[in-house]
């Protein structure tokens, strides 16, 4: 178990940040990452999966690959994987799901693909011992993958189970909440919790590179909702492993020794620091802010960032020196914004393009957007114009004016934000929110940073 094939899917436009941080979790010089569509891959042991799974803020899964062949016919997909040795892995006692994704397979059927993975698996064991595992689709012990491409066939075993985002401490949430993982993935872009990494094209920076949490930087989220972006900052100021507080696949699994999983949970609990920078929520909704202060206690971060309620479009800065706001502000299918700027808006871009990337978190839980809800107070009475404009070039007066020396990076599928807000983006990240293609804008809140942007200005890289 100490030459795996370790295979981490991540969400479209995250990978180049996943390979980084694999690099940082494992801290092995020379270690080689490769980036490869949707996700990352590397050689490792299965202590190095056990800590990725630990560690990981970008991840899905971590997940072992176990056979790469190429195949034709359904009968070659049984072959392939019934000369895996499953027995390796698991005993008939445990429960097993297939699932199959393809891209551009010559196969009719995938129901049928996924039969002949299952059948190949139970007649395995049968073979082997005289009986097979049984089949759970709900929460079987042990997951296993098949993805299909035009000519080759790769099969997975997971041993993450539920999906990495899943922290274990968000019970209370809004109608649409922003995954952990992506939460993670904006903070990450931003150089708040790693190395801003440098675009094609760009100068290497003068000095050498160091995060924004290192720094000291107060971070601040004006939008909070259930508080996912600033308890995962608060998480990060505190280097708390996100994976302490749940369990996972590989503790069913056959190379699982509980010796060894130990000492990887008490070294992260011995690398637990007092917070090195501020973090800082608020939403005009009171009842979200309840929400997102039960959710950082239940996280153990309650002392670690401080949550208020009030309108993005009032609040001022949080502490004197400035920092960097980061939010997912409401958009397409949302429910309302709050805040004087109106009750009934909602973001005049619908764009919703699916992800090229195959998903793999196949437990149903759609889009992660970020969730907010009418305020108690009744916050916001006045009518807006139906694409949000009203709201945006208010927040960014309202920034301009009170915000100088901070920088604000904002996710969105609305390419034209920009324009909206009158603001000029110093940055623009492409990333998926679910089926969501966005962009994280960042925005320098300098004197004379509040401007009609011309239809000329080049974009950012």
């Amino acid at each position: 178990m100490n030459q795996l094939d370790l295979f981490l899917p991540c969400a479209a436009g995250v990978e180049h940040c996943l390979a980084h941080e694999v690099r940082s979790v494992v801290g092995e010089p020379g270690l080689q990452v490769g980036v490869a569509r949707g996700g990352v891959r590397l050689a490792g042991s299965w202590r190095m999966a056990m800590q990725l799974n630990l560690h990981s803020r970008l991840a899905m899964r971590v997940l072992v690959q176990l056979l790469h062949t190429p195949y034709r016919h359904e009968d070659d997909v049984y072959a392939g994987a019934h000369a895996v040795a499953w027995e390796a892995w698991f005993t008939p006692q445990h429960s097993f799901k297939v699932e199959v994704t393809a891209q551009h397979s010559p196969l009719k059927s995938l129901n049928f693909a996924t039969l002949r993975v299952k059948d190949a698996v139970a007649d395995r064991f049968r073979a082997k011992g005289g009986e097979r595992p049984s089949v759970n689709t709900q929460w079987p012990d042990v997951r296993l993958y098949t993805h299909l491409t035009s000519e080759h066939m790769t099969l997975y075993i997971d041993t993450s189970g539920e999906p990495l985002f899943k922290r274990g401490w968000r019970v209370d949430k809004g109608d649409a909440p922003l995954k952990e993982t992506l939460a993670a993935a904006m903070l990450a872009a931003s150089g708040w919790s790693m190395p801003l990494l440098i675009a094609p094209g760009e100068a290497p920076p003068a000095t050498p590179a160091v995060c924004g949490v290192d720094l000291g930087l107060p971070l601040y989220d004006p939008c909070c909702g259930s508080g996912t972006i600033a308890i995962e900052a608060a998480s990060i100021a505190c280097n708390m492993a996100p994976g302490l507080m749940r369990r996972f696949a590989f503790e069913k699994l056959l190379p699982y020794q509980a010796h060894v999983w130990d000492g990887l949970r008490d070294q992260a609990r011995a690398a637990q620091v007092a917070p090195r920078a501020a973090v800082f929520g608020s939403d005009v909704a009171f009842r979200m802010v309840d929400f997102a202060q039960r959710n950082a206690e239940r996280a153990g971060v309650a002392h670690a960032l401080v949550l208020r309620g009030g309108d993005a479009l009032q609040r001022m800065p949080p502490c004197e020196a400035p920092g960097v706001m980061l939010l997912n502000p409401p958009y397409g299918e949302r429910i309302e914004v709050a805040g004087v700027a109106g009750a009934a808006t909602r973001r005049g871009s619908n764009a919703v393009a699916q992800a090229t990337a195959p998903d793999w978190d196949t437990d149903g839980d759609g889009p992660a957007q970020h969730g907010s809800a009418r305020s108690d107070a009744g916050a916001r009475e006045q009518a807006q114009v139906s694409d949000g404009g009203d709201f945006f070039s208010q927040l960014a007066s309202h920034w301009k004016k009170n915000y100088t020396g901070w920088s604000a990076w904002v996710l969105t599928p609305d390419l034209k934000l920009p324009g909206r807000m009158r603001l000029k983006e110093s940055r623009r990240v492409p990333m998926w929110n679910g089926p969501i293609e966005c962009r994280l804008f960042r925005f320098d809140m300098s004197a004379g940073s509040l401007r009609r942007v011309a239809k000329t200005d080049p974009p950012a890289s």
